[in-house]
């Protein structure tokens, strides 16, 4: 079984994966590690490569295939556009022939700020202190982010609500929300 995490960055994708891997004893993968892994590169180099955002999504496509097609019992944290462009077109493919759901993580946008990270071209995280002008400015773009995303994200098998819910149950809640709606066995 292949659970594939999506949801608007720093919704907490990577964080609620690994502990949900951990908690089923599934492998975890976090997309964006993985891609710079195999391209031996951070990913804002490998977006500059590319002419386009669809180029680099293409790209970053066939990581998401590898990691499909390894058939192996695994959680994949993966970007804000997991269910669109090239890589619906991967989810479909095996989608047909695997037993793999896609969840989306949702918070409230206020809750999202409070998570932003900020990284350099090299992946190195930049500490940044968010004044409330920088916080209105972030606020309107998460909120244009999940819209933008927002009919991609209606294509998620599972819908996972986690507002006012703690870290430490949100992998349980996962769970039987797999197993109630689509009558999955133990995990």
């Amino acid at each position: 079984m292949i659970l594939y995490l999506v949801g608007i960055s720093c919704v907490g994708k990577t964080t609620i994966g690994k502990m949900l891997a951990d908690n089923i004893d599934f492998s975890f993968f976090d997309l964006d590690e993985e891609i710079q892994n195999y391209y031996k590169k951070p990913i804002e180099r490998i977006q500059d490569e590319c002419l386009t955002m669809n180029r680099y999504r293409e790209k970053a496509s066939v990581v998401l295939d590898m990691l499909f097609s390894k058939n192996i019992d695994s959680v994949i944290s993966g970007t804000p556009s997991g269910l669109k462009y090239s890589y619906l077109q991967v989810y479909k493919k095996h989608k047909a022939d695997k037993d793999l759901y896609s969840i989306l993580i949702n918070d409230l946008h206020e809750n999202v700020l409070e998570r932003l990270t900020f990284y350099d071209k090299d992946s190195n995280p930049i500490p940044e202190k968010l004044d409330d002008s920088k916080k209105k400015r972030y606020l309107k773009e998460i909120k244009a982010d999940y819209n933008f995303f927002k009919d991609s994200y209606n294509r998620a098998d599972f819908k996972i609500n986690i507002h006012n819910i703690s870290l430490a149950n949100i992998p349980n809640m996962i769970i039987n929300e797999l197993q109630t709606s689509k009558k999955i066995g133990s995990i």
